[in-house]
Formats: structure tokens, C-alpha cells, sequence
């Protein structure tokens, strides 16, 4: 397993996606037997839907990759796909079943029970900075990012607002000490991650810049809290504008709460967005054709969505003409049968259509 910068020579660049260097996280390993390797590769691909879901909040299908779009030399490739609020699909990480064959090419042998010289049964899973590209597009607005409270540097900061320069003294001292007491509050089994913003400028400036950020929890504390007991918080998951007055006796109760709600919040966003902009009730080719083309819809930059449809096996190729591609053969198959939308043959196995990054 290691963590590790690489260097391709994209065609097309695009940040955080597809770039000439970025950092990746990959692993492989041998083993003795196929069922072994096959039950490992599963499990990796378990660890990154987990991660994916529960980290960065993105919804995402786990399935496994038709011949077309598998990876090199593997006789298998199960990817987690997420979709992106422009409803192309991002392949979020991959996980591959070698077989034998990467172990022929470099001589990977072992001693079997037997005593005898055996090629191992080998794997190779990875993701990459692309998920940082993901959680953008997945959870970003207009006023710029939203970071998923697991996953944000800080989770909480808070903003003095100083209306005479001779109260800064007591209003930074009390932001101190809210810092402090805030720290030691838990939220997801660590200690909350929060900062207080002191910087000389302007408190409008400085609550912008934590918005673009997307820093979770916003709060201000000005003389009028410090003499209530009070504070004001904004949530970065709601209306940047809404106030939220909370009492100091409350906030400590209060607030891995919001940071609970805010992380579920984004993430149901995204299983909705994956949900609603499913179609599974186009049935032949010429209406998925017309289902991504462009000019049918009122917003052209927005793609179709994802199409769950039948599939007998034949002519994947059909797609590449329109810039489509099976994104998996989802684990989660529904066993009916139906018209295979390539052939029009009958088919029972379910595949995920889409434009991709």
C-alpha cells in the first residue's frame, strides 16, 4: 500500500480529474488462491464506498466494469461511480482482480502446500486526488465550496466583530476562550476542529472568504452576545445568511449535532441528486441517444443523468460513437428480464449508462 505522486501525459487536463502529476493511494497484493484474491478485491472496494459515503458524503453505485471499459490485463475491475450536480459520472475509485496474469509477466511465484513452485493470484486497487474533485462538484454552490465536516481542515470558526476598537480586548479574549471550550467538545470521536479568526479586516471580508472555503460552522461574537450569552451561527448548508441564535448554555450540546446534520444533509443531497436523474425507463437505443442529446434540454451544461437499462453482453461499442459508456454492471441487479438496449435481444443483467469525466 503507498501513497504516491504520478506523472501521465493527459491529452486534456483538468484540475483535480485528469492533471499531468497528482497523488494517488494504491495497493496490490498475492494470494494463494482465486477465491482469496476475488474476496480482497471486494473488500477494497468496500473500504473506498465507505470512505466515499461516510467521508466525503458522495453517493455512489458499486458494480463491476464490462469488458470495454475494464482495466488492462484484469479479469476483473468493480468501481464505485458517483454522479457529479451536472449528472456526468466520476469513476471515485477501482478495484481489480489480476488473476494470474500480472504475476506471469514478472515472475511472481510462490511455494505451494504441495511443495511446488505456483504463480499467485494477484490485485491492485486505487484512488486518487480526483475525489477532492468529486466532493467539489458534488456539494459546491455558487458561493464556492461545501466541505463535508469529516472531511473539513477546520470545522468551526469564529468571527469577532469588533464595533469600537476599544472593546477588542474583551471580545478577543471571550473568542479565545469559546475556541478553547469549543475544542474539547467531540464530534465523529475527535476533538472539534476550530479556529478563531483575528486577522485585521473587515468582519464582512473575513465571513466570505470561511463561505468560498467552505468551512461547515460560521459563528460571530460581538458585545451584544458576550452581555446575552449568546452567539450568532451560520450554517454552510443553509441560506449563508440565516441567523442562528444560540445560547452559550446550549451551543456545547448543540453543536456535533449541526455537524452531524450538516454532514447527513450533504449527503442525502447527493443520493437524491443520484436518484432523481436515474432513468430506467428508456428501452431502446434511439431514445437514449435522444435522452443525451443536448438540445432537449433547457440547461445544455447539464447532462442526462444515468440510464439503468438491459444488457445482453453485445455491442458496447455503439456507445463510444455517442461519447456514452457503460459505467458498471451494478452489484445490485433487479433479475428481471427485459429488451437488451443494444441488441434488442432479451436480457435480464442491469448496466449504468452516462457521460463521464
Amino acid at each position: 500500500n503507498q501513497w504516491a505522486n504520478v506523472v501521465r501525459w493527459e491529452m486534456r487536463p483538468r484540475i483535480f480529474l485528469r492533471t499531468t502529476e497528482f497523488l494517488w493511494q494504491e495497493g496490490h497484493t498475492a494470494h494463494a488462491t482465486q477465491d482469496e484474491a476475488v474476496v480482497e478485491t471486494k473488500k477494497m472496494l468496500a473500504v473506498y464506498q465507505d470512505v466515499i459515503e461516510n467521508v466525503l458524503a458522495m453517493a455512489v453505485i458499486p458494480g463491476e466494469k464490462s469488458k470495454g471499459e475494464r482495466f488492462p490485463g484484469a479479469d476483473m475491475t468493480t468501481t464505485v461511480e458517483a454522479m457529479m450536480q451536472d449528472r456526468k459520472a466520476l469513476q471515485a475509485g477501482t478495484s481489480h482482480y489480476l488473476g494470474q496474469n500480472f504475476a506471469k509477466a514478472s515472475q511472481i511465484k510462490f511455494l505451494n502446500q504441495a511443495g511446488e513452485q505456483e504463480y499467485a493470484y494477484t490485485t491492485s486497487w486505487g484512488a486518487s486526488t480526483r475525489l477532492l474533485g468529486g466532493m467539489i462538484m458534488s456539494h459546491g454552490d455558487d458561493d464556492g465550496l461545501r466541505v463535508p465536516p469529516k472531511l473539513a481542515p477546520k470545522q468551526v470558526v469564529i468571527l469577532p466583530v469588533i464595533p469600537k476598537p476599544e472593546l477588542t480586548d474583551k471580545i478577543y479574549n471571550f473568542a479565545d476562550k469559546l475556541c478553547n471550550e469549543i475544542s474539547k467538545l467531540s464530534y465523529d470521536n475527535e476533538s472539534i476542529r476550530v479556529t478563531a479568526d483575528k486577522r485585521d479586516l473587515r468582519g464582512g471580508d473575513k465571513s466570505w472568504q470561511w463561505i468560498k472555503k467552505g468551512i461547515p460552522v460560521r459563528i460571530e461574537v460581538g458585545p451584544r452576545d458576550i452581555d446575552n450569552e449568546s452567539v450568532v451561527l451560520y450554517r454552510r448548508d443553509k441560506d449563508n445568511k440565516e441567523k442562528h441564535i444560540i445560547k452559550l448554555a446550549e451551543l456545547n450540546e448543540l453543536l456535533p449535532k449541526i455537524l452531524t446534520e450538516i454532514q447527513a444533509g450533504l449527503y442525502e443531497h447527493s443520493k437524491a441528486n443520484l436518484k432523481n436523474n436515474t432513468n430506467s425507463d428508456i428501452t431502446d437505443f434511439n431514445q437514449l441517444v435522444e435522452f443525451f442529446t443536448p438540445k432537449n434540454r433547457e440547461k445544455p451544461e447539464i447532462h442526462g443523468g444515468f440510464v439503468r437499462a438491459k444488457w445482453s453482453g453485445l455491442l458496447e461499442e455503439k456507445l463510444a460513437e455517442h461519447k456514452l459508456s457503460i459505467r458498471c454492471i451494478p452489484f445490485d441487479q433487479s433479475g428481471a428480464s427485459g429488451k437488451c438496449l443494444l441488441t434488442g435481444q432479451p436480457a435480464t443483467q442491469d448496466i449504468i449508462i452516462a457521460k463521464s469525466y
